[in-house]
């Protein structure tokens, strides 16, 4: 009890020592020289009275709960629970919390350089990424991970596992490789810093190309930028783009103010208020386009927060872009990581955000200029209808050189009715079903090897050859493709 009452009377009476400092009058020297006194606020003083039933909780705990807890958990959760009852962003970050922080925001992390999932309770590779320890090593597409550090992967968690690979730039990795069909490898891989990217760029039709951001990092702005530089050199006759946001959580506030800048000359791309009304942060967009006036649409869904929601307001405000698909996820808040040791900080929120035209999206999300809701193309059963040529007595096809020249339409008797024959198909017809069968084989084979290439080179475009054909991309993709006929349609009239 007395350990407690020690750090509590410590805490007031830094407390106190601060209130007095900012009760202190300062000097400042305006522009004619001369001195205005101005009074800092006061703030309130910590209520002895809550302090108080601080420690006697704090006491009840430590006697009276089910399992001893050590003092640490104790204040450790006391300040994750100041924090978390504040809003549903602002966090206390653990060791752990804070490098999975720091991985996400710059996308960099020790590790040796795989993409992986799970399959079947065993890790498997789905491809190694280019001059990595992994890719270095012989690692290929398909390999199984089945030990690490000695231990089976087999009942291990994705996350789990990956807290394993990750660690400390050089420090060494042990795991053993299992592949069809060959023994097991047991290898030793030095870790080393992985970036990885958060840019992809895909052609999805002749002269169109999707832009698929994932997240916002540190470097997204620099790899948008490489990925735009090298869609104009090897994409000259380029109509449009599609920029892709959906599922995208957010991020860096700075990669986010990059995207947008990349599309817009000038102007205003979003201002921060804080906690006071002078608070006010204001970011503008640098002159010049890599892709001037190329049409532009936005993809946004319900899982396209903070940072995207920034890019696409931006856009929306400018009239850059069309903001096409479903609401927005409605996160309109700014939150400052604060560092408060080596490996450990809190994220608070510290500011909301605003778009060039004033509007706080807070709760409310962005709304697009054309609703394209998720769905599933199916082709409808086709039903016999009946035609023309169904008909008594309908006229003759003049090209139809078996048919006579005249109606010689006679009704039906009992004698000469018959039931219609079926149609015989050409054998050639046959051989064409199987030209088309093979041909969507090889169609399926190209994509797979698509895939692969896509995970191994993130910045690749597919070669023409490899560009989905419309059915397929409305079947694996619908709103894409309804997103791509959109901008089709804005490309048409803006050239007009």
């Amino acid at each position: 009890m007395n350990s407690v009452w020690r750090v509590a009377i410590c805490t007031l009476a830094l407390q106190q020592t601060l209130w007095a400092g900012e009760a202190q009058l300062s000097s400042v020297s305006d522009a004619n020289a001369k001195t205005v006194m101005v009074t800092a606020p006061v703030t309130p003083v910590l209520p002895l009275t809550d302090l108080r039933t601080f420690v006697d909780v704090f006491e009840r705990i430590r006697h009276s709960y089910v399992d001893p807890v050590d003092d640490k958990t104790l204040f450790e959760n006391a300040i994750k629970g100041m924090l978390s009852a504040l809003d549903p962003h602002s966090a206390y970050l653990d060791k752990n919390d804070y490098q999975d922080l720091k991985a996400q925001t710059t996308g960099e992390f020790g590790g040796i350089g795989v993409e992986i999932s799970m399959d079947e309770g065993y890790l498997r590779v789905v491809s190694p990424i280019d001059d990595t320890p992994a890719s270095k090593a012989g690692i290929q597409a398909g390999d199984y991970i089945t030990k690490l550090e000695g231990k089976a992967v087999k009942g291990m968690t994705m996350s789990e596992a990956v807290d394993i690979m990750r660690g400390a730039i050089g420090t060494p990795l042990k795991l053993t490789i299992q592949r069809r069909g060959e023994e097991a490898q047991n290898l030793t891989l030095i870790r080393s810093k992985i970036e990885v990217g958060s840019v992809k760029t895909r052609q999805i039709a002749p002269d169109y190309t999707v832009v698929r951001i994932s997240q916002f990092q540190t470097h997204t702005g620099r790899d948008l930028t490489n990925a735009l530089i090298k869609l104009k050199e090897t994409q000259p006759t380029l109509k449009g783009i599609i920029l892709d946001l959906r599922n995208n959580p957010g991020g860096v506030l700075g990669g986010a103010i990059s995207v947008a800048d990349a599309f817009i000359d000038k102007g205003l791309v979003v201002y921060t208020k804080a906690r006071t009304e002078e608070s006010v942060e204001k970011f503008e967009a640098t002159e010049g386009q890599i892709l001037p006036n190329i049409p532009l649409l936005v993809l946004v869904n319900g899982g396209s927060a903070s940072a995207s929601e920034i890019v696409a307001g931006a856009l929306q405000d400018h009239h850059r872009a069309i903001i096409a698909g479903t609401s927005t996820f409605g996160k309109g808040s700014v939150q400052t990581v604060l560092p408060i040791s080596e490996d450990k900080g809190i994220k608070l929120t510290t500011a909301r955000y605003y778009t060039p035209n004033g509007r706080s999206i807070q709760a409310e999300g962005i709304k697009p200029d054309v609703v394209i809701e998720p769905a599933k193309l199916e082709i409808a059963k086709a039903s016999d209808n009946f035609k023309e040529a169904d008909l008594k007595g309908h006229l003759v096809n003049p090209n139809d050189k078996a048919a006579e020249a005249t109606n010689t339409f006679a009704p039906a008797t009992d004698d000469n009715q018959s039931l219609p024959m079926p149609a015989v198909e050409p054998e050639s017809k046959d051989t064409s079903k199987q030209s088309r069968h093979k041909s969507k084989t090889k169609s399926n084979a190209k994509d797979i090897d698509k895939a692969t290439t896509d995970m191994k080179d993130k910045d690749a475009i597919p070669a023409k050859s490899e560009m989905p054909t419309e059915k397929s991309l409305a079947e694996d993709d619908y709103v894409l493709y309804a997103a791509l006929n959109v901008l089709k349609g804005a490309t048409f009239w803006q050239s007009k």
